[in-house]
Parts: C-alpha cells; structure tokens; sequence
C-alpha cells in the first residue's frame, strides 16, 4: 500500500513524465513546492564544435528512483545525460558515467568545468571572472562518448522522498555504493545502453565511489566495465598510517614550493619535472626508513634528513625539526608563504589566501574553494533552468547534508583490483594535478603501486600529472590535454571487434 506521503510524490513524478513524453522540450513551470519529481525528465537538442567538429545532441535532466527492497521508491537521484544524435548504432558507442566526491557534492564540478559540451566561464589558470556564465567546451569528450553526470542523494537536485528515510539507507562507503549500482542499472536499461562500452569516472572521493562499483556492478548488477578513471583519488581504504603517511605528502610539497619559487636556486632552476623524481627517491628510500626509526634516529641523521626535506619542502630547518621532521599539510599551508603575508590553498595550492593574522598553525579559509564557489554556484543555476530547462523551486546543493557518513570497511581500493583482475577488457586511467594538496599526486601513484602488488596488472594500469591542483581541468592547457587523453584511454580500452575477454 502506498502511504499518503509517497502518494503525492507518485503523483507528481509520473505526471511529469507524462508531459515531457508528448513534447521533448516542454519547460518546467516552477514546483510550488521544495518536492522533486522523482521521476522526470526535460530534454532539449544541442550542438557543439569538438576538435573542429560538430556534434549534435540532446541533453536530458531529470530523476529516476531508487527502490527499497518492496519496490516503494526512497528517493529521486537528479542526472544529466548527454547523448550524441547522429550516432544510429550505440551499441559500439561507449557510455561515460560520472561522478564528483565530498561525498556530499553533485557532478557539476566535471560536469561543467571539465568533460561536458558546455563550460563555466573562468580565466585561462582557473579563477572567477564576471558575468557569470557558460560557453561551449571544444574539449569535450562528447564527440567518441555519451555521458551521464549523477548526483547522489542530497547533492543537487536529488532528494530522499521524506525526511523519515534513514540516512543509513545513503550516507557511507557500502550503502553508496550498493543504492548507485542498483541506480546505474536502472539507468542502462532505460536508455537502452546493455551493448556499450562503458566507463565510470569519479573525482576525489568520487574515486571511492566508483572503485567500488567496478566490483559491485559486475557482482550484483552484471555489468561489466572497459574501464574506470580516478580523478584526484583519495586513498581508497588503502593503509598508509605511521610513517608513510608523513612522508608521502613531500613530493606535494615540493610542487608546491616550485611552484611559488621558494626551493633552493640549483632546483628551483630546474624543470618541475626533473626536480620531483629526485625528491620521490629521497621520500621511499630514506624518509620513509628514517621516520620509522623514531626516536632511535641519532642526532646526526635526524640534521641530515631534516635539512634534506627543508631543502625540498621550501621551509625553515627549525621548523622541520620542532615537528619531528614531519609537517602537516595544514601547517605547510600556514608556513610556506607565511613571510609574505599569505597562505596557500588546500586543494589547489596556487591559490592563496589573507588570514586575519600572520601566526598560527592552518589558514583561516581554502582559497581555493571559495574561489571555485563563485564561479561554479552562479553557472549550473544559470544553466540547468535556462539552458536545460529544468525549472524547479528545489535548493541546488553544492554541498549537502550527508552527514554522519559511514567509513567503515572501507575496501573500495581491494575492490578495483578485483575487478580488473576479474575482467580482462577492465583498465585503469589516474590522473593527478601536483599542486593538490588534499589528494595529493604520489600518494594517488603509492595507491595504483598497491592496487597491483604483484605486478600482473600493470599493463592495464596508468597515471598521468598535471601543472594544477584537484580540478586539474580548470587551467586552460590542462583542460585540453586532460580530455585528450581521457579521449585516448577510452578508445584503446574499447577491444577490437571479436576480441574475447581471457588471459
């Protein structure tokens, strides 16, 4: 039986498919209500010149329900899905599904700065500029690949269908996974995409996420992927507690210093890309050991070492060896510029910031983040209700209330590999910016080095470093190179016609 609460919002859902089915681009009037149309959809024609090309498609908004076990929905998951009209035969089309991270944010970040046809106006390296707005993406990957763009459950648009659902049913590592599996099949079937090629790719803690629906649409929904790419990763449930942690991070702030000119001429010199191998081999083959060693470290050893990762840091030496020769990120952020009266930023260290006051031990704000907000906010509102015509009274979550999230059994990273390691035609795509300093780049290369320990994987493994930070897309150049590999991994992971899946 259908409770008076669901029956409204039923109702509602199946009345609005109704009406875009006898017209492909009926506008949305405003709901008079914060309630979303659980299942729904708007769909308007397009096009785009891609690498010189054009390409015509349709944009559908919308939401599709998750079920619980009965079949009673439990909430609208809010998508935009991206389809190439003049492609007859989608069964050798490959389907890009993306996700962002959080985990409480919506895909608008890649959806809009990064992949699809159409881009937020910003500057050449990545900062707001006014008006706000959008313009057409010519790197876009839109030309070899359709995409759908996933908001999980309060992110964006998409809602619980009443406030007594229980959280536990959304918010954690599994629970995540397992409703959004169930969501991508949903998804595939209707669109009729069972034949394609297909790809997940998520940012940040997006890179959980679909870690760990690689395995679980090949054991529960049987599915079965081309490949997977990590943008920012996090650490994928992988352990590197201790000494590992602290000295993972230095290869970051190595960047980060080159970057603000604060090395030592003879590396500052240097090319970005000849300094960073030398001061990776220092991290694995003596700081690592050092740091093990603790307190037993003698006094000479621990000047040494110290000295060796001022030098590579950009830091004072005292300031190295009052922390035990292991600087946290917040303080790195606080310190590295602190002389000039600024602070850098968390997520993209070219960033900086003005504090209330020069001391201290972490900034007052991420730069970066507040920065990337004002360009973003302004943009997919702009967007979603006047380009795609989604109109609804509903807030657009940028971030939204998923907390408390379960961590717990976290295996997400063991998940991968099993899935590669399963699916022969499975490959792995990582791509980092040097200047992040949440997900940092030789922490996201230790994860991929421990995902295949054995090194029977590896051909099917890749990682590739950027000149910015977690949105490594919003620099100008970057953008550009970034879809074009993008664009090459998804082509070479596609086998060739009659090729099977075997060892």
């Amino acid at each position: 039986m259908i409770s008076k609460i669901l029956l409204p919002l039923l109702l509602a859902g199946a009345m609005f498919t109704q009406a875009t089915a006898q017209t492909s681009e009926a506008q949305m009037k405003p709901s008079p209500s914060r309630l979303l149309a659980i299942d729904s959809a708007v769909v308007t024609r397009h096009e785009v010149t891609i690498k010189g090309q054009r390409v015509p498609y349709t944009a559908t908004a919308g939401s599709i329900p998750i079920w619980d076990e009965e079949g009673k929905p439990l909430a609208g998951v809010f998508y935009t899905y991206y389809e190439r009209e003049d492609v007859k035969d989608k069964s050798g089309r490959p389907l890009v599904i993306s996700f962002n991270g959080g985990p409480g944010t919506p895909s608008v970040w890649m959806e809009i700065g990064y992949t699809g046809p159409r881009i937020l106006n910003i500057d050449d390296e990545g900062y707001p500029v006014q008006p706000f707005g959008m313009r057409d993406n010519p790197q876009s990957i839109l030309d070899i690949a359709d995409i759908v763009y996933i908001d999980p459950v309060n992110t964006g648009y998409s809602r619980p269908v009443h406030k007594d659902v229980p959280g536990s049913k959304f918010y954690g590592v599994n629970a995540d996974i397992k409703y959004l599996a169930e969501w991508i099949n949903t998804f595939v079937t209707r669109k009729g995409r069972w034949a394609s090629p297909k790809f997940l790719i998520g940012e940040s803690y997006g890179t959980t996420r679909v870690s760990g629906l690689a395995l679980e649409l090949q054991d529960a929904q049987w599915m079965y992927l081309n490949g997977v790419v990590l943008v920012s990763p996090t650490e994928l449930g992988i352990d590197r507690n201790g000494p590992l942690d602290a000295a993972l991070k230095l290869p970051y702030f190595t960047a980060t210093a080159w970057y603000h000119k604060k090395l030592p001429a003879d590396l500052q010199q240097k090319d970005l890309n000849e300094v960073l191998p030398e001061v990776e081999n220092f991290t694995i083959n003596e700081l690592i050991p050092a740091l093990s060693r603790g307190g037993s470290l003698d006094e000479a050893q621990r000047k040494s070492i110290g000295a060796r990762v001022a030098r590579y840091s950009g830091l004072k030496e005292i300031v190295v060896q009052e922390n035990n020769l292991d600087v946290s990120t917040n303080l790195f952020w606080k310190e590295l510029l602190r002389d000039q009266g600024y602070t850098v930023g968390r997520l993209d260290s070219r960033y900086r910031g003005i504090d209330r006051q020069t001391g201290g031990t972490q900034p007052d704000y991420n730069a970066e983040l507040t920065a990337w907000l004002q360009a973003f906010t302004p943009a997919i509102q702009i967007y979603l209700r006047e380009e795609l015509n989604y109109k609804t009274d509903l807030k657009y979550n940028m971030f939204g209330p998923v907390f408390p999230w379960d961590s717990k059994d976290n295996k997400t990273g063991e998940n991968l590999r099993q899935a590669i390691a399963q699916n022969p035609f499975l490959h792995l795509l990582v791509q980092s910016g040097y200047y992040d300093g949440a997900c940092d780049y030789f922490n996201a290369k230790y994860s991929m080095w421990q995902l295949d320990p054995g090194g029977k994987l590896k051909d099917r493994l890749k990682w590739e470093g950027y000149r910015s930070g977690h949105m490594m897309y919003l620099r100008k150049d970057d953008l550009a190179a970034a879809n074009e590999n993008l664009r090459k991994f998804i082509l070479q992971s596609i086998p060739a016609k009659g090729q099977a899946a075997k060892y």
